[in-house]
């Protein structure tokens, strides 16, 4: 047991420093406003717009300085409450790349919780395992997270299917219904087992769009090369992760050309419906630095988020 949890805490120290630092002053320690009004923290200064701002945040410091009106933005200062929602489903134990994806999956959820911690801040988990929705409860600080770390880490890995078990829709589902306090939702997952629902679009959908309707969401979509692209190597058993089901199939040239029209297909309806859903969305793979495709996401987001801030009159902070 000591050595388990020494072996967790390194890891966990790792994955602190590749993510955190290579993000310093960027997004930790900073997290939007969930609710409307204004915060209690100062932030950056900017030009004062006339009809719009109000005179009471004007910074006299600055303004005197350059002799140019300007007020000082306030940032929410409230305690943020997320859940990731990871799936654990026997799909997510495949990988070719340098990874399983379900060693991407708990680094990108590892990486959501240390990317917005703050002192008084919570994070829990729903895990969608073994055909069930399984529910870790919101804590707060590094023990907690190590604690968190160790659970995913004892879930037993290439478990029996369970063809007639609980779905990602379901698992969304219960999110939605068991967590109403307004906050950060991340959803990991490869989001490749759910029977399509109502008019073919996933079965999923809907419920996500229930979550993003109240909440930040945050999606995490996870990628092997092989679910892209197969090569013309001939015959080859394949076996469903969730059903158990065999099957002989040849792969040649022309196999594998439609393999990757249909796999395209799929991923840009994965897309379509995900932008239908309002969320953010960020793809990882485990051929790639899912380290370094974080810090792009979260610098891309962190930019989109002051320009839109800086140009929309009322924005609240």
């Amino acid at each position: 047991m000591l050595g388990t949890d020494a072996r967790l805490r390194a890891a966990l120290r790792r994955l602190d420093l590749r993510i955190v630092h290579r993000l310093e002053g960027l997004l930790h320690g900073e997290h939007l406003g969930l609710r409307l009004g204004p915060g209690s923290e100062a932030a950056e200064a900017r030009l004062y717009q006339p009809g719009e701002d109000d005179v009471r945040l004007m910074d006299w410091a600055v303004t005197a300085r350059t002799d140019v009106p300007h007020v000082r933005d306030l940032v929410a200062d409230r305690e943020l409450e997320s859940w990731t929602l990871l799936d654990l489903s026997p799909g997510m134990d495949f990988g070719t790349g340098l990874h399983t994806k379900r060693q991407v999956a708990v680094g990108a959820m590892v990486a959501a919780n240390l990317l917005t911690q703050r002192v008084g801040d919570r994070f829990g988990a729903h895990f969608l395992h073994q055909g069930t929705v399984r529910r870790w409860p919101a804590r707060s600080g590094k023990e907690a997270l190590l604690s968190l770390l160790a659970t995913v880490a004892a879930a037993p890995t290439g478990d029996a299917p369970h063809p007639a078990g609980a779905t990602l829709a379901d698992a969304v589902t219960d999110l939605v219904r068991t967590r109403r306090r307004r906050g950060l939702r991340v959803v990991v997952s490869d989001f490749l087992d759910d029977p399509a629902g109502e008019g073919g679009s996933p079965g999923w959908e809907r419920p996500l769009r229930q979550l993003s309707s109240r909440h930040q969401v945050l999606v995490v979509e996870v990628v092997d090369p092989r679910e892209l692209d197969v090569p013309d190597i001939g015959s080859v058993t394949l076996r469903d992760p969730r059903t158990g089901a065999v099957r002989d199939i040849r792969l040649t040239a022309r196999v594998s050309e439609r393999y990757r029209r249909a796999a395209h297909a799929q991923r840009q309806a994965i897309r379509a419906a995900l932008r239908r859903c309002g969320v953010h969305h960020l793809v990882l793979r485990t051929d790639r630095d899912w380290v370094l495709d974080t810090a792009r996401f979260v610098i891309h987001q962190r930019r989109t988020a002051h320009h839109l801030a800086r140009h929309t009159p009322g924005t609240p902070r």
